[in-house]
């Protein structure tokens, strides 16, 4: 296999070109002729009878390849993608994720900002993308302490729990890797353009799909493969009882990789998928340490930066500015909004004092305030 990144541009590039643009030849096909004959140029160097006798194709497909030619369209794309400084990774270069290559429909190149990483010590997180308060805080966290661990955080760049772990991958001064369901050029959501540029400059940005491609509906599922195939293990941080983070989870079980998720409150609707999926045998985490331990056997010992390995989430130093009166009332918050009656009931405090205390603290952002006077800390 090469170990070159392939630049757009590169002749080497033809056969592949040929090949993904071959009229109703799908992935699935794609992959068990370059495993059966190594790589795209290879492939083309056969003939009609050879490729059907590995898969089953409208003739339009072997027609397509005897002519060896890709379309101009292809040829564009290739050259919009050079333009933006993307590179292309094909399934036979050493670049390629390894772990990915080991699904039934792997992409037969990602078009990459920055550098993959290599090997297969990566970890997906995943999940809601309107998540609560507990899910941003352990999203963050188990990012940031799987990358401090040298974890590669794998994730999908959406709103919520992606990009939290994302987030949190980068302030652990670690790698990630986002997986967009669009081309590299039409970042989605749009806010996210500050972070892909930050992820690509201390992982990678990929996609299957080539400049210019908008964000579609049916791309997702396509592009939660690539996460669930490229990681050795996911985790769902935070996810309703239907959620495309269970299907990504699915997906992960489907490829024989580990999955996990984060329990959560069983009066919380968005908890509801993760509480189901630990109740099916996914295994239970609560920080980046489970993970490590769990996957031991994989990855082998972990360590952070300061040479320990990451073990449960410290809790939050309060905040200096508290008022004497208010600093139980923080300590009896966590990042998991609960009811004031029960925040009550714990302080031994009258419902209409701890309000009048929360309300003060919400202004000062140490509270967050979620419907039906659910209180949890501030960020």
């Amino acid at each position: 296999m090469s170990g070159t990144t392939r630049k757009p541009g590169d002749k080497g590039l033809l056969p592949w070109l040929v090949l993904k643009s071959a009229p109703g030849l799908s992935n699935r096909m794609i992959k068990r002729l370059l495993d059966r004959f190594g790589d795209a140029e290879a492939v083309l160097a056969s003939n009609p009878r050879s490729w059907r006798a590995v898969a089953r194709a409208p003739e339009k497909a072997w027609d397509h390849l005897a002519r060896r030619q890709a379309p101009e369209e292809s040829l564009q794309e290739v050259a919009a993608a050079v333009q933006k400084g993307q590179s292309i990774v094909t399934y036979a270069d050493s670049a390629y994720p390894p772990l990915l290559r080991e699904i039934p429909d792997p992409p037969p190149f990602l078009f990459v900002l920055g550098r993959l990483p290599a090997g297969t010590r990566n970890v997906a997180l995943v999940g809601s993308r309107t998540p609560s308060p507990y899910g941003v805080s352990t999203a963050f966290s188990l990012g940031r302490d799987l990358a401090r661990a040298g974890v590669c955080v794998v994730s999908g760049m959406a709103r919520g729990i992606d990009t939290k772990a994302h987030e949190g991958a980068l302030a652990g001064d670690g790698s990630t890797v986002a997986v967009l369901g669009s081309g590299l050029d039409v970042v989605y959501p749009p806010e996210n353009r500050g972070i892909a540029s930050a992820i690509a400059e201390r992982g990678a940005v990929v996609s299957e799909f080539p400049p210019g491609t908008g964000p579609k509906p049916y791309h997702f599922p396509m592009r939660n493969r690539i996460i669930a195939g490229m990681s050795a293990a996911l985790v769902v941080v935070e996810a309703a009882a239907r959620s495309g983070a269970l299907i990504t989870a699915q997906m992960a079980a489907d490829a024989n990789r580990e999955v996990f998720a984060v329990p959560g409150s069983v009066q919380s609707a968005k908890s509801a998928g993760t509480n189901n999926l630990i109740k099916q045998g996914a295994g239970l985490v609560e920080n980046a340490a489970d993970v490590l331990s769990q996957m031991e056997h994989v990855f082998g010992f972990c360590q952070d930066r300061a040479g320990k390995a990451p073990g449960p989430a410290l809790e939050k130093l309060p905040p200096p500015a508290l008022a004497p009166e208010e600093l139980p009332v923080w300590e009896a918050l966590s990042a998991y909004p609960e009811p004031v009656d029960e925040i009550s009931r714990r302080l031994a405090m009258d419902v209409p004092t701890l309000l009048t205390l929360l309300l003060t603290m919400e202004i000062r952002g140490l509270v967050r305030q979620a419907p039906g006077k659910l209180f949890s800390r501030g960020s």
